[in-house]
C-alpha cells in the first residue's frame, strides 16, 4: 500500500491527519512529523500527547469523506466473505460513491477497477483512496459501467464483479463475458425490486449458488434489569445478491 493518514487520539478525541500536516484544536496545534509512524506520539504545542495509530477499516468508514450513504461494514463484511476477495484479486466494481468497499478491497491485497458516474464523487473516491494508502490498488475511474462492457469483456477477465448501481441487472446479464470461471458476482441494493432482478438476471445468465440475503442487525442492551436488543434504530440496511460464474 501506498502511504495513508494515521490517526491522532487522546481521550475520545481522534482526527484524521496526514504526515507533514499541521491542524489546530483547542486541546493545541497538532503538528504530524513527515516520518511520523504508527506506535508514535505527538505532543501538540499546549503538551497534550496524541497517539498516533494506524487506520483500519472501521476507521475508514467513519472518518473518509462522504459523497452519500457508504455502505456499511455489515455489508462490507458479507460482500468480502462472499466473494472470497483476497491478494492478487482482480475486481471489478461500479457504483464507486465514498468508496468504502473499494478501499477495504483494495486493502486486502486485491487490484480494483471502480466506475463513478458522477465526476465530483470520483475525485472524492480518488482522495478518499489516497487517504486510505491504496490508490496503487484502486483504479477509480469516472463513466458509465454499461458504457465499457465490451471492451472490458475483450480484457483480461476478473475474479470478482461487484456492483451497488440501479442497472446493476443490466451488467449481471453480461456477468459472464467479465469473470473468470467460478468468479463471484455480489449486487448489493437497498431495494427489494432491483435484488429481484438482479437474482433472476444471474440465473439466467447460468450462474450457479445464486443466494439472496437482507441484512439485519440488532445491537444488545444490558442492564441490571436484564439483556435485551435495543429498541433504538433500523437494523435493516439493504439487500445483497451472490452468485457464482459458471
Amino acid at each position: 500500500m501506498t502511504d495513508a493518514a494515521y490517526l491522532l487520539v487522546h481521550a475520545d478525541r481522534e482526527y484524521l491527519l496526514e504526515p507533514g500536516e499541521e491542524f489546530g484544536t483547542d486541546l493545541g496545534v497538532i503538528e504530524v512529523p513527515e516520518d511520523v509512524s504508527a506506535g508514535d506520539e505527538v505532543d501538540t504545542h499546549l503538551g497534550t500527547v496524541f497517539e498516533v495509530r494506524a487506520l483500519r477499516g472501521p476507521d475508514l468508514f467513519n472518518h473518509l469523506e462522504r459523497t452519500g450513504a457508504p455502505m456499511m461494514p455489515r455489508d462490507v463484511g458479507l460482500v468480502m466473505g462472499h466473494t472470497g476477495a483476497s491478494g492478487g484479486d482482480r475486481i471489478l466494481d461500479a457504483g464507486t460513491g465514498t468508496g468504502i468497499l473499494a478501499a477495504y478491497l483494495g486493502r486486502a491485497g486485491a487490484d480494483v477497477t471502480t466506475y463513478e458516474i458522477d465526476p465530483e464523487f470520483a475525485d472524492v473516491a480518488r482522495e478518499n483512496m489516497a487517504t486510505a494508502g491504496v490508490s496503487d490498488r484502486v483504479d477509480v475511474r469516472t463513466g458509465d459501467l454499461t458504457d465499457e462492457l465490451d471492451a472490458l469483456a475483450d480484457g483480461e477477465p476478473f475474479d470478482a464483479l461487484t456492483l451497488d448501481t440501479g442497472d446493476a441487472p443490466a451488467v449481471v446479464e453480461r456477468a459472464d463475458d467479465l469473470l473468470a470461471p467460478g468468479g463471484r458476482l455480489a449486487v448489493y441494493s437497498p431495494f427489494v425490486e432491483g435484488t429481484r432482478e438482479a437474482a433472476l438476471a444471474a440465473r439466467e445468465a447460468g450462474f450457479t449458488e445464486v443466494e439472496t440475503l437482507e441484512t439485519i442487525q440488532r445491537e444488545m442492551d444490558f442492564s441490571d434489569r436484564g439483556s435485551r436488543p435495543s429498541t433504538a434504530g433500523v437494523g435493516h440496511t439493504g439487500y445483497l445478491v451472490f452468485a457464482r460464474a459458471p
